[in-house]
């Protein structure tokens, strides 16, 4: 009798179980740290492998972008403007001032239409001699006056190079123009109009002038 009432207990166990399908899936959460000091649960299944040295499968690149590389203009921007000058012709050159610089540019003849150039920072200051009346110049030419004759009387080499002047001192406003190098340490060149819109060339690289 006794025996049988197991043999009952246990089929009756079966059939529970049979009825209820097969064991659930046990969930294990691990618990690892984050690089901000939070911390995170990871579900993962109870019968995966969980090594503590596997890496990702897929690995995520940093990727930079480039600076830009400033580029070199090939062909610089000109510099081009109306400035005040004062011009005079001379029997072998002419004389510029330049009122931005306060320069005297001097262009001495060597061959028709161009020659060598020369520049003077300009001393003259009121109150200065303004011409020598000792000097008295052929007739058809005149001295020159305030800065430019200061300079034309006190070096003898521009004297003897540009002889007498044959017009008077004009002052006016003119166009001038710069063309830079194509690199900041090649030499660039001035473009100068004169009273009758001669265009006058002065080229940095051998402190020479000649007419465009």
């Amino acid at each position: 009798m006794h025996r049988r009432m197991l043999f009952s207990l246990a089929l009756l166990v079966l059939l529970v179980a049979a009825c209820q399908g097969p064991p659930p899936t046990q969930i294990i959460l691990v618990v690892t740290a984050t690089p901000d000091g939070e911390v995170a649960a990871v579900q993962t299944d109870a019968t995966a492998e969980v090594s503590p040295t596997d890496e990702p499968t897929e690995e995520v690149q940093a990727t930079s972008t480039p600076e830009a590389t400033p580029t070199v203009d090939p062909f610089p921007t000109p510099t081009i403007t109306q400035i005040q000058v004062a011009e005079q012709v001379f029997e072998n050159g002419r004389m510029f001032w330049l009122q931005p610089t306060n320069q005297v540019w001097v262009m001495i003849v060597t061959e028709e239409g161009e020659g060598d150039w020369q520049i003077y920072e300009d001393t003259f200051a009121e109150g200065d001699i303004e011409f020598d009346p000792d000097l008295t110049p052929p007739d058809g030419f005149e001295q020159p006056e305030r800065g430019f004759g200061k300079l034309w009387r006190e070096n003898p080499e521009i004297r003897e190079a540009l002889g007498w002047a044959v017009t008077p001192e004009f002052g006016f406003v003119t166009r001038y123009e710069y063309h830079p190098g194509k690199t900041e340490d090649e030499p660039g060149y001035h473009v100068v109009l004169s009273l009758y819109e001669e265009a006058f060339r002065f080229n940095e690289a051998d402190q020479t002038w000649r007419l465009n």
